[in-house]
């Protein structure tokens, strides 16, 4: 199969961006039929229509949204490639974190202590699900992503995990919640906030199924500072790490029932294999172990 002419696919998508073939082949010095035969080229090798023409407008076919996502891919990482080996010593790029989006947001912060306000240093923090964070690293548009559970096997060998820390998991509510003698009353008795989050809440459904009791689940909450929020609110008693509820402990407005789940949950710094890693890399990592 012959390879991709990327000439072809930069002026795809300039063309794509613009919308109009004219206005493109005017601002890139070109022909309009040399453009349009370039880009005639490419749709051949692809197999498939880039555009629908609608009046004067050129639109993107669906196979066309697809090409231009993979262009402004590529060109992006090529852009990068040149940033990064142009870089001077003096200047840092954006430290651009991926985190998961059931991740407690307090831990996210105090992985991030060591640089935040240090002059000239910009944090870019992404969420997202899984499999898009490991896509993000794949590409290079992340330089690290915080998670709960190391990589499986079958994502892949080019990412290595480092385990930063290990977090119980407790039972939290306002005081007037936690007046019983006994776990399994607790549980049985208050409506209850649970993560969707994987490790939590296989812990959770293992820890109910030896006690016996059937608990009442008022919300499956995939997203930390929602557990946080509807605790706060004594919507019902919150099944999480202290690290989420870390504030509301501190001041008293929220306490941790005296009984232990024998859950924990592990979190997760991930990278991937670099020639050129981001400097302050090494330095999260050293700070959060």
């Amino acid at each position: 199969m012959d390879s991709l002419n990327y000439h072809h696919l930069r002026y795809f998508r300039e063309v794509a961006r613009a919308g109009n073939l004219t206005r493109t082949a005017e601002r890139m010095n070109l022909s309009q039929s040399a453009l349009s035969s370039q880009i005639r080229t490419l749709e051949e090798r692809l197999g498939h229509p880039l555009f629908d023409r609608v009046g004067r407008q050129l639109v993107l076919t669906e196979v066309g949204r697809i090409a231009l996502d993979y262009a402004d891919r590529i060109f992006s990482t090529g852009e990068e490639l040149i940033a990064t080996l142009e870089r001077s010593r003096a200047e840092t790029a954006p430290l651009r974190v991926g985190a998961l989006s059931t991740l407690s947001r307090n831990f996210q912060i105090r992985f991030l202590e060591p640089v935040l306000g240090v002059q000239d240093v910009d944090v870019v923090l992404r969420s997202g699900s899984e499999e898009v964070l490991y896509d993000g690293l794949r590409s290079l548009s992340l330089d690290v992503l915080l998670t709960t559970e190391p990589p499986r096997a079958e994502m892949g060998r080019e990412f290595t995990a480092q385990r930063l820390a290990e977090q119980s998991v407790g039972v939290h509510g306002v005081p007037e919640r936690m007046a019983y003698d006994t776990l399994e009353a607790l549980l049985a008795s208050e409506p209850l906030i649970v993560p969707t989050e994987s490790s939590v809440r296989r812990g959770f459904d293992s820890l109910v199924a030896q006690l016996g009791i059937q608990p009442r689940v008022i919300a499956d909450v995939d997203d930390m500072a929602m557990v946080r929020l509807l605790a706060r609110a004594n919507a019902g008693v919150a099944i999480a790490p202290d690290v989420v509820l870390a504030d509301e402990i501190a001041s008293g407005r929220l306490v941790t029932a005296p009984f232990g789940l024998d859950i924990v949950e592990s979190f997760y710094a991930v990278t991937t294999r670099r020639s050129f890693p981001h400097p302050l890399i090494g330095k999260l990592l050293r700070s959060a172990v």
